[in-house]
């Protein structure tokens, strides 16, 4: 019996929605720095817009492990925008940072969005090392 295996592509990028240019070099910074880094790049978008037009790409998108966004942005709102992506990539897992206490609640009927108010760079290097070990799982 023939078996076609379908060449697996390494899922090694962050994408990072972050309308905040201080805090987006920052966590960007954070997540590309340290000695085990989980992820090749991180590429920043200014807004929701820009993150979907990003993702329209099918090269962009094929090497996609993780977003990370925020629950209060311009134009486009955290759940809004998460809904969108979810509409597009159903299995690339988005993590919002808010410490709002009500944010969580906004997200809990979408499946694989997390939700986390670090501010920890330890704690968010872990976290983002597990999601994305997650994301190659759920596609593998």
């Amino acid at each position: 019996m023939l078996r076609f295996i379908r060449p697996r592509v390494p899922m090694e990028t962050i994408l990072l929605v972050d309308d905040n240019p201080l805090r987006a070099s920052l966590r960007q910074s954070m997540l590309e720095g340290g000695a085990s880094r989980p992820v090749r790049a991180v590429v920043r978008a200014s807004d929701a817009s820009e993150a979907l037009c990003l993702v329209e790409s099918p090269e962009f998108a094929q090497g996609l492990a993780l977003v990370i966004t925020g629950h209060m942005m311009s134009g486009i709102s955290g759940p809004e925008f998460v809904a969108e992506l979810r509409s597009r990539m159903p299995h690339v897992p988005v993590l919002v940072l808010s410490p709002a206490a009500g944010a969580r609640r906004e997200y809990e009927e979408i499946e694989g969005v997390f939700n986390s108010g670090t501010s920890s760079p330890d704690e968010l290097r872990m976290l983002v090392g597990q999601l994305v070990s997650l994301g190659q799982r759920q596609t593998a």
